[in-house]
């Protein structure tokens, strides 16, 4: 076992007493959750080589494929001292009938009380399913056991969504957590600054979400793959981060790490009452062995602040 990444620093707090900014990231930091696919987990041999004990993994379900792989990825994960997070992606599931065959197996192989409830990234939903608030509506969460449901967020927008639709999904969705008692928190797609974030955040504030935050962070990765990701995924306007280093093709191949993003999130959530980001979600799109590396050192305060204020280095090798 590479216990490297995974054993935790002897004294955080002594290393950062004096550095309230420090201490601030390693806050904000601290309970991340991280994501995979059964793709990728055909590649790792133990995942507890990476990650530590009880973490959050979810686990992405890509358009075409079977939840049998969700379902045996879960179990893996779990069986190797994890909680996995399946996800159900509406526009995938072909009826109500089928969702409770998946859910029902999940359950009787594996027993988990989280999951993401997403549209999923499907043009044309192959049956009774357009989004989320479909399954929620179903009940059959609940009649499953699972006590608490991420659900999606847009802080830059959405290509297929408009602004008013997006809107009108989290007053659902708070309305839904209110009536049911249901417990959701939005889990969102990855952004590459933290000023569109928290202008997201100040404005569903405002217009009456109550629903904590799992932002999303794009993990250790090279300016190329990440482009390539970004494109694929809808990003908006924060990707001119990573076009205008784009522009020295040199710079392609270069790691980027989201120190700035996490140092400028970290400071808003310590210092703004009504933030609504309560944890962050890495997105490995660079191998989940690196990013969680690299989390891990900056959950134990292994890094350096930058002295201009552009963010922080990390002193521990992370591959």
């Amino acid at each position: 076992m590479n216990v490297f990444s995974a054993a935790p620093a002897a004294n955080v707090t002594s290393l950062n007493e004096t550095d309230p900014m420090k201490q601030q990231i390693i806050d904000f930091m601290s309970g991340f959750t991280i994501e995979t696919t059964p793709g990728s987990a055909l590649k790792i041999p133990d995942y507890r080589e990476h990650l530590r004990p009880d973490c959050k993994v979810a686990v992405t379900f890509l358009p075409g494929s079977d939840f049998a792989d969700t379902i045996a990825t879960a179990k893996r994960l779990k069986e190797e001292g994890f909680q996995p997070l399946p996800h159900f992606a509406a526009r995938s599931i072909v009826s109500a009938s089928v969702m409770e065959e998946n859910l029902k197996r999940l359950q009787d192989e594996v027993g988990v009380e989280e999951v993401v409830a997403l549209g999923g990234a499907v043009d044309k939903p192959l049956g009774d399913f357009e989004s989320s608030m479909d399954l929620l509506e179903t009940g059959l969460f609940d009649k499953y056991g699972i006590r608490e449901i991420g659900v999606a967020g847009h802080p830059e927008g959405s290509p297929d969504i408009s602004a008013q639709g997006l809107k009108d999904a989290i007053t659902w969705k708070n309305a839904f957590a209110e009536r049911t008692g249901a417990k959701l928190y939005i889990a969102t797609q990855f952004c590459f600054e933290a000023a569109p974030i928290i202008a997201w955040d100040r404005l569903i504030q405002a217009e009456g979400n109550k629903l904590p935050i799992h932002i999303g962070v794009p993990g250790l990765a090279t300016i190329k793959t990440l482009l390539n990701h970004a494109k694929a995924c809808g990003v908006g306007p924060s990707m001119r981060v990573l076009t205008r280093q784009a522009m020295n093709i040199a710079k392609l191949m270069t790691v980027n790490a989201p120190d700035k993003l996490i140092m400028d999130l970290a400071q808003y959530r310590a210092e703004d009452p009504n933030c609504g980001i309560d944890k962050v979600h890495m997105y490995p799109l660079g191998g989940l062995r690196r990013s969680a590396a690299w989390s891990y050192a900056v959950v134990d305060g292994d890094f350096d602040m930058d002295p201009k204020g552009k963010g922080f280095k990390v002193t521990r090798d992370v591959g």
